[in-house]
């Protein structure tokens, strides 16, 4: 993978901005993809990993997309798109990835007591398909239904429902987006997330089945001056900063 850290993550932070419209200069499609690979390091729900990166550098492809963008100047002018899926219906393959490599880990480097390495292969091989398997949306409903008596009398994770599911792999997904564009900026290229689309002919684009949720399109390129709609606003510090003493 190619150094990217040009920039240190503050100056990073600082540096990203939402950027309207792109110039007509070029970046290159390795360090985008290299920035991508940067993104599947966030953190991720049970690692899980429910998440999907299309790195478009089709034109007539990301006219497309743009037009399901709603030709807004992020896509229009865009150098690149990248579009992050979240994909809750993937969770059985990733399970058993996760499941095979700590089975792997516990017979060559991970050192843990039985009891210990009992309860995280269950965590794979039994939590997470009781967690995530549905009957018709019905099952989630139990189980949503036994964590609330439950939780009545010990704490209990209450968040069980395929709904309340799919918020966990969006944010995850979401949390992905950000390592990407961070990761963007340290090279001083620019992004843009748009939230702003027709999430299914953002699928159909794509050949994107029923089980793929859009969680945003990303627009990449170098800024345009007039990109950067002034200066940075966020409400005080102070109201959204509290200490609990």
């Amino acid at each position: 993978m190619a150094v990217l850290n040009e920039k240190t993550v503050t100056e990073a932070i600082n540096y990203r901005r939402s950027v309207r419209v792109f110039t007509d200069e070029t970046i290159e499609t390795d360090k985008v993809k290299s920035c991508l690979k940067l993104a599947t390091l966030a953190p991720t729900s049970s690692n899980l990993q429910l998440w999907e990166f299309y790195h478009i550098t089709d034109k007539t492809k990301m006219k497309e997309i743009a037009s399901a963008c709603f030709n807004q100047s992020a896509a229009k002018t865009a150098q690149q798109l990248v579009v992050v899926a979240a994909r809750r219906d993937l969770w059985r393959k990733r399970a058993k990835a996760n499941l095979e490599f700590l089975t792997n880990a516990f017979e060559t480097s991970l050192k843990f007591d039985s009891k210990r390495k009992k309860m995280v292969l269950n965590y794979y091989g039994k939590l997470i398909p009781t967690l995530y398997s549905t009957f018709f949306g019905i099952k989630g409903w139990l189980v949503h239904g036994f964590a609330q008596v439950v939780g009545l009398f010990r704490p209990m994770y209450r968040q069980t429902r395929k709904s309340d599911l799919r918020i966990v792999a969006h944010k995850s997904a979401g949390l992905a987006a950000q390592n990407f564009m961070i990761a963007m900026a340290g090279i001083d290229y620019d992004t843009c997330p748009m939230e702003g689309h027709d999430s299914l002919r953002v699928k159909k684009a794509l050949g994107l089945g029923k089980g793929a949720e859009i969680n945003m399109v990303i627009g990449c390129g170098k800024r345009d001056k007039k990109g950067v709609y002034g200066n940075r606003f966020r409400v005080p510090f102070e109201e959204v900063y509290k200490t609990v003493s």
